[in-house]
């Protein structure tokens, strides 16, 4: 037994690395996208007559949500995630774009969309367009939506995927966070993609 103890004492410090080092790049906190998907890039009118393109800016990681303004639960609960994030980032929150997406274009015009996110914090942009727009958003992303019934025809509710999606600089979907309990990845995945 002691001889085997001293051989293995002898082994090379770089020989116990080497799993570590085949294993590659730490996974994501979230949930992977493996491999990384491209996504295409939309335009969408804001309240102040400008557009916003969702194209990939050199050093900025991008944060999308599906969601609506009439939401009563997952939607303003996953806005103030965001904010408590964007606070513990410090400055680099601002390097991040932080994009809510409507889900019910007929209700939250751009105006209403985009004030909704801002709520929440002045750098969070609220998106909205026409519904053939907003459709093939939620297409390139894999959410879905339908109308539920409310007490009148104007109060209706929309069911929707609740997860939240992370891109990296180059516009890559790389990871997803489900809905509740994902700050803390959220929070790391981000430091991540800000280095």
């Amino acid at each position: 037994m002691r001889r085997l103890t001293r051989r293995f004492r002898t082994v090379p410090v770089w020989l116990l690395l080497l799993p570590l080092v085949a294993c590659g790049a730490p996974s994501w906190e979230g949930i992977a996208i493996e491999p990384p998907r491209e996504v295409p890039s939309f335009a969408f009118g804001m309240p102040s007559g400008d557009s916003v393109r969702t194209a990939p800016e050199a050093g900025r990681p991008t944060m999308v949500f599906f969601g609506y303004t009439h939401c009563p639960d997952v939607c303003p609960l996953t806005l103030a995630d965001w904010a408590r994030i964007k606070r513990e980032l410090g400055t680099d929150g601002t390097r991040v774009r932080w994009y809510f997406v409507t889900v019910d274009p007929s209700r939250d015009t751009p105006a209403v969309a985009h004030a909704y996110a801002q709520q929440f914090d002045s750098a969070f942009v609220g998106l909205s367009g026409d519904s053939a727009t907003v459709a093939d958003m939620q297409r390139a992303f894999g959410v879905t939506s339908y109308q539920t019934p409310g007490a009148s025809d104007a109060e209706y509710l929309v069911s929707h995927s609740s997860q939240v999606f992370a891109l990296d600089a180059s516009g890559r979907l790389v990871t997803m966070y489900p809905f509740n309990g994902a700050s803390a990845a959220m929070l790391s995945d981000l430091r991540r993609l800000l280095r």
